[in-house]
């Protein structure tokens, strides 16, 4: 099967025009198309309206066509890492979009958002598998925060892709320009669609009011998601997926670090971290009741088994700093090694305060505190409320 017929058949899938009245003709065309790109009458009529047939729209067969060759050619080495990583995360995605009525192609939109990485990060600040911005994220019900980003987690992160992708569609009626929006912003694409009295995506590509940026994004994802559907078929011959996600979960109601979680599960750090991706540091979030940690498969009765063995104290490591007279911050922060806003953010203060002598400042336990990318960024400031009945009383 050559690369162009490929291109013409899902071109006919995304660009189909749907309506309630649809002739014979398209379904006939559409289902003597060879059994592997077949779709069903549920899948053709899955939403994508108001947009035109551009099965043989030469601009759109062009620009795809450049980025298979890219795919395929100059970043082949990099793509096929991508679709190696895309074994872990497309079946639990999958389910996760279908819930919201999401076509099962937009599975592969990560490929071209993080190449399924949860620590991507972008020179916009998006982050994660699905690559939101904090205020995206958070508008749709995404944590981020000093302790976890719950944009790097690969269910919750879905979840919130999916609701956002939904309402996109909900607002443009058409799949082609939801996509286009949830890479330029809802905002920009509904100017530009008044602006040029178009009414699908491939219009505005010959207009100058989006950015290059998305003009190439939905053709990206036609090409990833092509290639990403039938890997043989364009020179990815051994492909190794990594397995499916698997694990158990633990409800945790005090926090522990992540090396006492590791013992408790009888597996390393590495392993506990790769399940939690949200985690930014050493503990799991110790500002909130109760903590959902994913642990390996089979693993939760030795976890509990092993954790009732742990000493509360003991499952949670925190250092501290006593002021002393003329201690400032700057000066606190020299002596204890750690950045002034770190220690700012771990305490739950907004700005430089007045210390106190004997006041009681806490500070991150040593050789745990590793900084990520994200504290380049100010986030919502962390806070150590367990057993903060315990903690003195601090004058302000």
């Amino acid at each position: 099967m050559t690369s162009h017929r490929l291109l013409i058949i899902f071109l006919a899938f995304i660009c189909l025009p749907v309506t309630a009245d649809a002739s014979n003709e398209s379904e006939i065309a559409f289902e003597h198309q060879p059994s592997r790109y077949s779709l069903t009458k549920e899948q053709i009529y899955g939403g994508l309206k108001k947009v035109a047939d551009y099965s043989y729209n030469e601009m759109a067969v062009k620009e795809i066509s450049k980025n298979i060759s890219l795919f395929t050619e100059k970043y082949k080495e990099r793509f096929a890492i991508y679709l190696k990583r895309s074994g872990k995360y497309t079946e639990l995605m999958r389910e996760i979009l279908k819930e919201s009525d999401i076509p099962d192609q937009l599975v592969f939109l990560p490929l071209i958002e993080s190449g399924f990485n949860a620590y991507a990060y972008s020179r916009a600040r998006a982050v994660g598998y699905w690559q939101f911005i904090s205020s995206t994220a958070q508008k749709y019900g995404l944590k981020i925060n000093w302790w976890r980003d719950e944009r790097r987690d690969p269910v919750k992160s879905t979840v919130a892709a999916a609701r956002y992708l939904r309402d996109l569609y909900d607002m443009f009626d058409s799949w082609i320009l939801a996509m286009a929006a949830y890479n330029a912003g809802e905002g920009k694409i509904a100017r530009a669609l008044k602006k040029t009295k178009a009414d699908d995506y491939w219009t505005l590509l010959k207009t100058k009011h989006i950015k290059k940026e998305t003009k190439n994004y939905v053709p990206k994802f036609i090409a990833a998601s092509l290639i990403a559907d039938s890997p043989k078929d364009f020179g990815f011959e051994d492909i190794e997926y990594n397995a499916p996600l698997s694990y158990d979960t633990v409800t945790l109601t005090s926090p522990v670090d992540l090396e006492v979680a590791a013992q408790c599960a009888e597996t390393s750090v590495e392993i506990i971290q790769e399940l939690n991706p949200e985690l930014r540091r050493w503990c799991t979030p110790p500002d909130v009741q109760e903590y959902t940690l994913r642990i390996p498969p089979d693993s939760r009765d030795t976890f509990l088994e092993n954790l009732m063995n742990i000493p509360e104290e003991e499952r949670l490591t925190m250092d501290f700093y006593r002021v002393r007279k003329g201690d400032t911050f700057t000066k606190i922060a020299k002596k204890t090694g750690f950045p002034m806003q770190v220690i700012l953010d771990l305490n739950n203060m907004e700005k430089v305060m007045l210390l106190q002598i004997g006041m009681k400042i806490y500070i991150p336990p040593r050789g745990k505190y590793i900084p990520d990318r994200g504290d380049r960024v100010p986030v919502r400031k962390a806070s150590y409320q367990y057993k903060k009945q315990n903690r003195p009383k601090q004058k302000i």
